[in-house]
């Protein structure tokens, strides 16, 4: 008895010698990982600090053509700035020297603090102690534009839609509240003054779907070049036409912002301002479905037809929109006719909400 307890007191300390021995190898290898990245990290830091300079150098350049200050001043600026950067690149190199000093004399498993100006992501395998280097996913030392003209932002907007059909009014041939319009998208919004901000250039490109729904059980036709309302053979549940756009808005957008001045930058702020846009769109059509349902045989069924239906492939039109700050009324207007050579001419209009999210 008293042999076999000493066999397995024996493995016990075999399996656990060779349990320290490898996390002893583990931590080696992250550690040698570790100072890898910090070496590969110096030359990104000089490179880093080197740009920045080179931004605050064009920015100086810029003021001084605007006549903010005299060319003397401009030169100790640019002087102040280089004596900067190259501080920040000593003291940020001294900081990696003395982590990866810390790292080789720290074998077990130190764990270096990131005293770095990025930040950082780990990958935990065991305790606090037992941590892969990072990578840096944001950097904090990052460069502020002195005058940014433009931004961007994403545009919603949501509403009904129906047809301005000649001979009828808004809600003879299709329903007011079951069609609708969506649209998606991304604007770009550039100043247009030098010194004002009353005036701005939106463009982008937006995606529209807009949806007529037929009254009285009809649906749509195509009989060759002639796309037709008829009356449907069984019992209609729901009818749905829509048409997918893809287009390129662009809008003048009127308003007053404030001027917000820091020390090295300004910018113009539209919070909680009014604002009116007037312009126009030209794009393609790229898709047009019929929905359909329906009962047949005491069966319902749902269908979906995708063709051309002649619907005209160019897409362009008239849009404003008024509002405060990030929600408008929109309104759009599509010059085009909604289906190409038919007897009577029909254009798509919409009505809804608008939302600018920047």
């Amino acid at each position: 008895m008293n042999t076999i307890t000493k066999l397995v007191v024996l493995g016990m300390l075999c399996l656990y010698t060779g349990s320290i021995n490898a996390q002893d190898t583990d931590q080696k290898t992250n550690n040698a990982i570790k100072i890898e990245s910090l070496q590969d990290l110096k030359e990104t830091i000089k490179n880093e600090e080197r740009e920045l300079l080179k931004k605050e150098v064009e920015t100086i350049n810029q003021r001084l053509e605007q006549g903010e200050f005299t060319e003397a001043e401009a030169e100790k600026l640019k002087k102040e700035a280089a004596q900067k950067r190259a501080l920040n690149i000593e003291n940020r190199l001294a900081i990696l020297d003395n982590k990866i000093e810390l790292l080789k004399r720290n074998a077990e498993g130190y764990d270096a603090d990131d005293a770095d100006n990025g930040d950082y992501i780990g990958i935990s395998i065991g305790g606090d102690n037992e941590s892969f280097a990072g990578f840096r996913i944001k950097n904090r030392n990052k460069y502020r534009e002195y005058d940014k003209r433009s931004s961007s932002e994403l545009v919603f907007a949501i509403g009904v839609n129906n047809a301005l059909i000649d001979g009828e009014s808004i809600g003879d041939s299709y329903k007011t509240l079951g069609s609708g319009f969506v649209e998606l998208g991304w604007a770009w919004k550039t100043r247009v003054f030098q010194n004002s901000n009353a005036v701005r250039f939106k463009y982008g490109f937006s995606f529209q779907w807009n949806k007529l729904s037929p009254q009285d059980d009809q649906y749509f036709v195509q009989n060759g070049d002639i796309t037709t309302l008829e009356d449907f053979p069984s019992d209609l549940i729901e009818s749905e036409f829509r048409v997918t756009n893809l287009v390129i808005p662009v809008h003048f957008e009127f308003g007053p912002s404030k001027k917000v001045e820091g020390d090295n930058y300004f910018r113009y702020s539209t919070h909680n301002k009014f604002k009116v846009g007037v312009g126009g769109y030209a794009g393609i059509n790229i898709g047009t479905q019929q929905k359909l349902r329906f009962k047949e045989d005491g069966d319902r069924v749902k269908q979906k037809i995708r063709r051309n239906y002649n619907t005209s492939d160019f897409i362009y039109g008239l849009s404003a929109y008024v509002g405060i700050d990030n929600v408008s009324l929109y309104a759009k207007y599509d010059l085009n006719t909604v289906f190409k050579e038919q007897a009577f001419d029909q254009n798509n209009v919409s009505l809804g909400l608008r939302f600018d999210l920047d």
